[in-house]
């Protein structure tokens, strides 16, 4: 499968620790779990133990870069990042991709050690040149705020940057924007780049 990438991904080419969780996969990261914030997470104690760590095994990584090169794709549309803690040294190692839309999984209170605070993502991708349009809350949390949320980016349609992206692929953005229920802003970004939209935004609705 030539598309497969079968490195970890990181902002550098190093090797990191990959800490298994045996009784909840998807929930295995490249960061060590914290009982200290499950509370928080409204995680109950009965089930605290489907986040031991059953396995650690060393991962050679690379950058989202180098990896995409590697299997040589020259565009990225649409970046969808959920890895448990990591997505803000991926997006680092992201400089010579710029997707339409970026959707990722933000930690407002991590239930990893050591996880780079959520502001540093937001921080990161408006030196990017993005702005953040959405977020849907995850899971449970004790919190009045999210404890995690997706969080949906897109091009800062306001500067000339975002505005040349945007224009130059008009037909992907649009669709993109359909796609994740951002009619709205669609509506005032597509009058105010002269966007070529070829359906009546006026039956679909926000979502």
């Amino acid at each position: 499968y030539p598309l497969i990438i079968d490195k970890g991904l990181w902002s550098s080419e190093t090797k990191k620790k990959l800490y298994i969780l045996g009784n909840r996969m998807g929930s295995s990261s490249l960061y060590e779990p914290n009982k200290t914030a499950f509370k928080i997470h409204n995680i109950k104690e009965k089930d605290y133990s489907n986040f031991n760590v059953t396995k650690t095994i060393e991962v050679h990584c690379t950058t989202l870069d180098n990896a995409l090169k590697e299997i040589e794709v020259n565009n990225l549309d649409y970046l969808k990042i959920d890895t448990q803690g990591s997505e803000y040294e991926i997006l680092r190692g992201m400089t010579d991709f710029h997707p339409l839309l970026i959707r990722i999984e933000v930690h407002v209170f991590s239930m990893y050690k050591n996880v780079p605070s959520w502001t540093d993502i937001l921080g990161l991708l408006n030196q990017k040149n993005y702005i953040a349009c959405d977020w849907k809350t995850i899971g449970s949390h004790k919190t009045k705020i999210p404890a995690e949320m997706d969080m949906i980016f897109i091009p800062n349609y306001k500067n000339s940057k975002g505005k040349e992206l945007i224009e130059n692929n008009q037909e992907k953005f649009i669709s993109l924007m359909l796609i994740f229920g951002q009619i709205n802003l669609l509506k005032i970004i597509g009058e105010e780049l002269k966007l070529d939209i070829k359906i009546s935004l006026e039956k679909y609705e926000d979502r």
